[in-house]
């Protein structure tokens, strides 16, 4: 079976539904054999599920993995409840143990290059549930040490109290974890994340929550020197496309257009090389030629097909996954980019 015959949507079973707080839940998965190496994953990724409905456009949704991929224990994605939020609470109010849910393979860039380097970890709420993972696996299968600000409005909401003080007693000379509660201490100020932030320079910074949260620590971290690079933020949106629904074929006549760029994509460690025809994006052309693409919504949402321009130019509409830093720094989504020079050179 070739790589564009491989079906892209997995059914797993619920192996067990775990209560974490009054307004969130996680869920574990059972995978078949058959699909391990599907669902290998990196620290920090999340999987995206398709929730039942009977509404009649189909609703997606991408919750981040808890677990770590180096523990041994089975996938875990973490559910909190959002006001009007159809998604989380049909799977909060629904979900036993033994029901089946469509799922893509994981997805995501919202995870460390190296866990042998010192992380400094910001979340808030929700937010706890990649930073988790990426938290879970430096300490089993990485050297540096690891700092974590967790941010919520009281002590019922703390997602993971009991596991995260577990690992506190257990890596006690690499594991620093920090509360903040709002009802205790109000919301944590520029100036104080900054404070909390400066006996650690030099660390990666990952950061994860609501986005006026996200936003004040990137500031802060900004002001106190962090460079751009040893920043990195997850963005999550309510996707409005299906990402579950077949790709489309490419048009002949797009693949016979004369004026098609030329790409050549790094894709884990080896290099591609395609006609890339203007009006299709770089993952159509990707998939028609079999390539095991890294995407999940298809409509700039997600962030699942980040990657870098090396050489060449491509025109990308605007999305709330990528800002300016990041477009100037050469990121592109693949699932939007179509190219404006003759020859391009993309890396994944």
């Amino acid at each position: 079976m070739t790589t564009a015959e491989v079906p892209r949507v997995v059914t797993l079973r619920v192996a067990a539904v775990i209560e974490e707080t009054a307004d969130a839940r996680s869920l574990v998965f059972d995978v078949p054999p058959e699909a391990a190496g599907r669902f290998a994953y990196r620290p920090g990724q999340f999987l995206t599920l398709r929730i039942p409905s009977e509404r009649p456009e189909p609703v997606a949704r991408c919750y981040s993995l808890a677990s770590s991929p180096f523990t041994g224990d089975p996938p875990q994605v973490t559910v909190k409840r959002t006001a009007d939020g159809y998604g989380s609470n049909w799977l909060c109010d629904n979900v036993s143990v033994g029901d089946t849910l469509d799922v893509l393979p994981p997805q995501g860039a919202f995870t460390p290059a190296s866990l042998d380097t010192d992380l400094l970890l910001w979340a808030a709420g929700s937010g706890i549930t990649p930073v988790l993972s990426i938290l879970r696996s430096a300490l089993v299968r990485g050297t540096g040490r690891v700092v974590l600000f967790y941010a919520n409005r009281g002590p019922e909401s703390v997602i993971f109290a009991a596991a995260l003080r577990d690992l506190a007693e257990r890596y006690p000379d690499r594991l620093t974890v920090a509360h903040w509660l709002e009802s205790l201490q109000g919301l944590p100020s520029g100036p104080q994340l900054a404070r909390f932030a400066a006996p650690y320079p030099g660390y990666e910074a990952f950061v994860c929550g609501p986005a006026p949260f996200m936003a004040a620590v990137t500031e802060a971290l900004s002001g106190a020197g962090w460079p751009r690079e040893r920043i990195t933020t997850e963005v999550f949106v309510s996707l409005s496309g299906d990402p579950f629904a077949a790709p489309e074929p490419l048009d002949p006549a797009d693949d016979a257009d004369a004026d098609a760029a030329q790409v050549e994509v790094e894709l884990d460690g080896a290099v591609h090389a395609l006609r890339w025809p203007r009006s299709r994006t770089l993952v159509d052309v990707m998939l028609a030629d079999g390539l095991d693409v890294p995407y999940s919504c298809r409509e700039g949402e997600c962030g699942s097909c980040a990657c870098t321009v090396l050489d060449g130019a491509v025109s990308t509409p605007p999305s709330a996954i990528l800002d300016q830093d990041d477009i100037e720094a050469g990121y592109t989504l693949a699932c939007q980019a179509r190219p404006t020079s003759d020859q391009v050179r993309i890396r994944f």
